[in-house]
């Protein structure tokens, strides 16, 4: 299922793929998302507080309704970041 149709804009998709080309912004998100888990990424209160984090480090602000819409995203998807297929089905959807 694509991003789009859970409300969240292209344009800001292709801003945030762009800034992760930074290695120095990458690598922070990566130590962000060290020890995370299917469950944690499952939980709304945990995806909310990622989502929080991660437009900091951006240097996105986001509105209410992105937020949600980037939560709904991320549960919906029911992402095992230990299993390859999650990933690359992930990386396919940005790519």
């Amino acid at each position: 299922m694509s991003y789009q149709q859970y409300g969240i804009d292209p344009a800001l998709v292709e801003r945030v793929k762009w800034k992760m080309k930074n290695p120095e912004i990458k690598e922070r998100i990566k130590r962000l998302l060290e020890g995370v888990t299917k469950y944690d990424l499952q939980n709304r209160q945990k995806v909310a507080a990622f989502v929080a984090q991660f437009s900091k480090v951006l240097g996105e602000p986001l509105t209410q309704a992105q937020s949600s819409s980037m939560i709904d995203f991320v549960i919906a998807q029911k992402i095992d970041p230990n299993n390859t297929f999650h990933l690359l089905k992930l990386w396919g959807m940005f790519r």
